[in-house]
């Protein structure tokens, strides 16, 4: 198929949130953390990169393992720090921590009698 070659393809990935931030684990097997770049333009995160194919020897019979270039695209839902961010690779995995923006965090709003606060 002339051009699948140059086609990107999209990493498998998990995305949790809490009250402070996102957290993003995307599977890289056999990717160094030279080979990834990782980009937060406002609410939109992105992580691009390359997978060299692997040289072999004999015949290859089958393989099903991904090359070429990859990229994964998120839109996150609020304003987020991107000053916080942070990234790290550990056995395959890529993890990044996108803290949201302080005006964006949940905050606990106290209820108080009414007499406390000399007001009714």
């Amino acid at each position: 198929m002339p051009g699948a070659a140059l086609a990107a393809w999209t990493p498998s990935a998990d995305v949790s949130e809490t009250d402070e931030s996102y957290h993003v684990q995307i599977e890289l097997p056999g990717v160094s953390r030279q080979d990834v770049d990782v980009e937060v333009s406002g609410p939109e995160l992105a992580v691009s990169g390359e997978i060299e194919e692997r040289e072999s020897k004999g015949v290859l019979r089958r393989t099903t393992r991904r090359t070429g270039r990859f990229e994964y695209r998120m839109r996150l839902p609020s304003e987020v720090n991107t000053e916080g961010v942070k990234a790290s690779m550990s056995d395959g995995v890529l993890s990044i921590d996108v803290p949201k923006a302080e005006t964006t965090k949940l905050r606990h709003i106290e209820i108080t009698e009414a007499g406390e606060s000399g007001g009714r």
